[in-house]
């Protein structure tokens, strides 16, 4: 009996015949793993028919490989509801496997252009673009932490003339970006800052001098500190001490000495 492991890179299932044709792979395989109702998670299933499912698969070196699975349909005697067999590395409504899309992210990050890499694998360009913003989020879901980091940085920079500016939020303990949200006022970023996990672990927000931020971060972050960092307080300081005495109004002299009240 052959592994599925070795062949497919997938446990639980079972080779039924493996044939080269047409200078590809097509394997057939059927399911052995544990089946359950993916609505209530029962499993009284009564079997309602079959059908084969198949899906592109990741190549065997230069070859294609597709796979031809028999699949079932349930109905679920606990809730009542009807459903297709579900399968591991599989996910529904899905013509690939998560092994293929996985493979065209890498070789689409490593340079292939789209039309290019579709024509190699016989999808389309626009099927390539998908599985690979597929790709980065999952990687993003990977690298980005749900909670907000306890030590938390914050400034603005300009992303496009179309966009105008964007936030960035930086992980200072560990010097990594935390997130690049669109928008810099209070109205563009209240929906983001509503959503953050954790904000109450949050002791330390460094920023600049905009007063959106300062709200913002009263508002959200109500157990933090905030600091300002080291650029704008020098940046103000120096402008603030290079005017001539004659020239300093009164109404100035409070809107720049208030930030470092």
């Amino acid at each position: 009996m052959i592994r599925s492991e070795i062949v497919l890179g997938l446990p639980d299932y079972e080779i039924t015949e493996l044939q080269i044709s047409g200078g590809g792979v097509r394997i057939s395989a059927r399911h052995t793993g544990p089946r359950s109702c993916p609505h209530c998670g029962g499993n009284r299933l009564r079997n309602k028919g079959r059908y084969q499912r198949r899906v592109r698969h990741e190549n065997w070196g230069l070859r294609h490989c597709v796979v031809e699975l028999e699949a079932r349909k349930f109905q679920c005697q606990s809730c009542g509801r009807y459903f297709r067999e579900r399968f591991p590395g599989i996910q529904p409504c899905q013509r690939s496997s998560e092994a293929f899309q996985k493979m065209i992210f890498r070789q689409h990050l490593d340079g292939i252009n789209r039309s290019r890499l579709g024509r190699r694998e016989g999808i389309g360009a626009a099927t390539v673009e998908r599985y690979f913003q597929r790709g980065l989020q999952r990687q993003f879901g990977e690298w980005h932490s749900a909670h907000c980091p306890p030590v938390l940085g914050i400034d603005e920079h300009f992303f496009t003339r179309r966009s105008g500016y964007a936030t960035t939020l930086c992980d200072l303990r560990n010097h990594k970006i935390y997130d690049v949200v669109l928008g810099r006022s209070e109205l563009s970023l209240e929906a983001y800052f509503q959503r953050l996990e954790g904000k109450a672990e949050v002791r330390v927000v460094c920023m600049d001098l905009a007063a959106n931020y300062r709200s913002l971060v009263r508002l959200h972050f109500p157990n933090a500190r905030i600091v300002a960092d080291r650029f704008h307080v020098g940046s103000a300081s120096s402008i603030t001490t290079s005017w001539p005495v004659g020239e300093t109004s009164m109404a100035s002299e409070p809107r720049i000495g208030a930030w470092f009240r």
